[in-house]
């Protein structure tokens, strides 16, 4: 969740809880992981992480309240991943432009990624993924957004390395072929503009 909104939330008088989570050093996700965490399965990564998102329900304020995931774009498919944790437990979710499929027109050829995935254990921080646009420009379409993006040295700016890469294509495609398991409410916010998420 980006800060303003957790902010502008919790100024509404929300109870707003994040996760840290150490999963890909990429403009999709938290920026400040680090390279060997860019390694880690998405999915293992949920299915250890602690129940700190468990938290709430422990503090006597939030005891017996609603509970909603928010995720944006990998923040989106992390949102379901944790859903299917525990269905019963969330009564709802917010994904903006939830990356639960990545755009034909950023993704590489398949040739391509077969290639790559021979290679990705031996150099899994190799820098060599070919994008066929900068993601920065592609996901922030305000100027003022994209250069403060810009300026934050703590998002990693160069292409995606290849492990991380190949860790965010096949969450999405689990994402993708088990979307029919997804079981509580959503609302998907999602520009038509979007180029690097797939909308449909």
């Amino acid at each position: 969740m980006s800060a303003e909104c957790g902010v502008r939330l919790a100024a509404a008088g929300y109870g707003v809880f994040g996760m840290d989570y150490e999963v890909t050093a990429s403009p999709w996700a938290r920026a400040a992981t680090s390279a060997a965490s860019a390694a880690s399965s998405t999915t293992a990564a949920i299915s250890s992480s602690p129940s700190a998102v468990g938290e709430p329900e422990q503090l006597e304020e939030y005891r017996g309240k609603s509970r909603f995931l928010y995720g944006e774009s990998m923040g989106g498919a992390v949102a379901l991943l944790l859903h299917r944790k525990d269905p019963a437990f969330w009564d709802g979710a917010v994904l903006v432009a939830p990356m639960c499929k990545i755009s034909e027109k950023v993704k590489p050829h398949p040739v391509v990624i077969t290639l790559l995935t021979q290679v990705e254990d031996v150099i899994p921080k190799w820098k060599i993924v070919p994008t066929k646009q900068d993601v920065i420009d592609a996901a922030f379409k305000d100027p003022v957004k994209r250069e403060k993006i810009r300026r934050n040295r703590l998002i990693y700016q160069d292409k995606p390395r290849l492990k991380t890469a190949l860790e965010m294509l096949r969450t999405s495609m689990y994402i993708e072929d088990s979307l029919s398991q997804v079981k509580l409410p959503f609302f998907v916010l999602h520009g038509e503009a979007d180029t690097v998420t797939d909308g449909d």
